[in-house]
């Protein structure tokens, strides 16, 4: 969340950063309900330092004393029940504020992302008919969303055979390269509190909520492993010296999203997937630094894997509430949609300290003995699922079989996936 009084400081600028993002915010009634939340406050100080002079004093008048004493108790009651309404208020109104926008990020909606990379490897050009991921991997039968559907519901698969061997060798292909960069392995729980969650900016509730949650206990499936290795950190001050921090979760990742059509059919967007996630925790003039650390760290990976794929720098209006900045990486995918599209794979995000203010992070600075907020960012070494799309579509023979990239194969065991 942002700082309660750069909101009153800066109110223009807060709107006009609400309106590039598309956010629905009523930024005025926060401020009107922060004043109101500032003013309770001063009286209920004010009262208590009147109360104090009355216990001090001895007057003359100790009847009068005594009576005002009972009216400032009376008046102070009702202060506080107020001062939890309104605080209350103000604190819902000022987590539905979202981050400032990088200066540098595209303007406007989704269309107005801009691409500012491309990959050396070029689209494939295919001369003869392939099929798209879902439909080669049940034909080597290795793919199976039916049974998924069965067990569960659809959204849900499985995966057999050399398919799902690939998956653990692309788990073990982005792991190395992650810490590699310095990153440090956590296999992380799979369930996050509604504290963590919202301390994040992933809203278990309501109808803008992309989270299964649990029936008891306030927990839920977490969305991406980024929620719990930022969350494992709240309510800690980190010496600047032990900083930057650089960890790497493996989870699983459920989001209740599922849509139809052929852009996400088969493994495009499911309910459950396997994913690599980095978290980098840094003092903020750091920040800069580390997202693009991030982003190169994603990049040598789509490259080690021979693919296609385009960095867009994601406009205002797309960003998530937690991100300053933010950098898709996507893949080439043969088959998606209407001839062919580029389909998301990773992300990294700066999310300044956005979440760190509602996780309560901070770093004490070696000089100065003072704590201040550090920043967080995340990146995804890799979606599995959606890195097997791209591998079965663009590196598709005509005999139905799959090559294996040259620096995948020390980890799959073969050049190539044929059928069972």
């Amino acid at each position: 969340m942002l700082d309660r009084k750069f909101i009153i400081q800066n109110l223009e600028m807060v709107r006009d950063n609400c309106a590039k993002r598309r956010a629905l915010v009523d930024v005025d009634s926060f401020v009107r309900t922060e004043k109101a939340r500032l003013n309770l406050e001063r009286r209920l100080q004010q009262i208590q330092q009147e109360m104090n002079r009355l216990a001090k004093q001895r007057s003359v008048e100790a009847e009068v004393d005594h009576e005002r004493a009972k009216e400032l108790k009376r008046e102070a009651r009702l202060i506080k029940a107020d001062l939890v309404e309104v605080a209350e208020k103000s604190d819902i109104l000022l987590k539905q504020i979202p981050n400032l926008t990088h200066p540098d990020s595209p303007i406007g909606e989704e269309a107005n992302s801009q691409e500012i990379y491309r990959s050396k490897y070029p689209k494939p050009n295919f001369d003869y008919a392939i099929l798209d991921h879902k439909d080669l991997g049940e034909e080597l039968g290795m793919l199976d969303m039916d049974s998924g559907t069965k067990v569960a519901k659809p959204g849900f698969y499985f995966i057999k055979g050399d398919l799902a061997l690939l998956e653990i060798a692309l788990m073990r292909f982005a792991l190395d390269r992650v810490m590699e960069a310095g990153y440090e392995l956590l296999i992380t729980p799979d369930v996050a509190n509604d504290k963590t969650m919202e301390g994040t900016g992933y809203f278990p509730r309501g109808d803008e909520s992309n989270t299964f949650t649990l029936g008891h206990d306030g927990l839920n499936l977490i969305a991406t492993s980024e929620i719990v290795l930022c969350g494992m950190y709240a309510d800690t001050t980190i010496n600047e010296e032990d900083l930057p921090v650089r960890v790497a979760g493996l989870s699983h990742c459920f989001r209740t999203e599922r849509a139809a059509g052929r852009a996400t059919r088969g493994l495009y967007r499911v309910h459950q997937f396997q994913k690599v996630e980095m978290v980098a925790i840094c003092k903020p003039e750091d920040g800069e630094r580390l997202h693009n650390e991030l982003l190169a760290i994603e990049k040598k990976i789509f490259e080690d894997l021979e693919l296609p794929f385009r960095i867009i720098d994601i406009a205002s209006g797309d960003l998530g509430a937690p991100a300053y900045r933010k950098y898709d990486l996507e893949a080439w995918m043969p088959k998606r949609g209407d001839g062919g599209e580029f389909g998301e794979v990773t992300s990294t995000s700066n999310c300044t300290d956005y979440q760190a203010r509602r996780l309560n992070i901070k770093y004490k600075m070696k000089d100065t003995n003072k704590n201040a907020f550090v920043y967080t960012l995340n990146g995804t070494g890799l979606a599995i699922g959606r890195a097997m799309i791209a591998l079965l579509e663009n590196n598709q023979q005509l005999d139905r079989s799959v090559r294996i990239p040259k620096k995948l194969q020390p980890y799959f065991g073969k050049e190539t996936i044929r059928a069972r």
